[in-house]
């Protein structure tokens, strides 16, 4: 995993503790992980968001 060991991330994840606090690090992570499956899709051509708007338009 990008060549990190384990006393790295447990130090990266004591940090982002530290700074963001444990209320807030849920939250940064979902909106972390929609972006990078946004990223991916976009990569790949898949455009969902576009296509659902297009079938509600064509049915409304």
């Amino acid at each position: 995993m990008f060549g990190l060991g384990t006393t790295e991330i447990i130090l990266i994840a004591f940090l982002a503790i530290l700074f963001f606090g444990k209320d807030k690090l849920p939250g940064l992570a979902k909106g972390m992980g929609e972006s990078i499956n946004e990223f991916k899709s976009a990569l790949n051509g898949d455009d969902k968001k576009k296509k659902s708007k297009k079938d509600t338009s064509k049915k409304g």
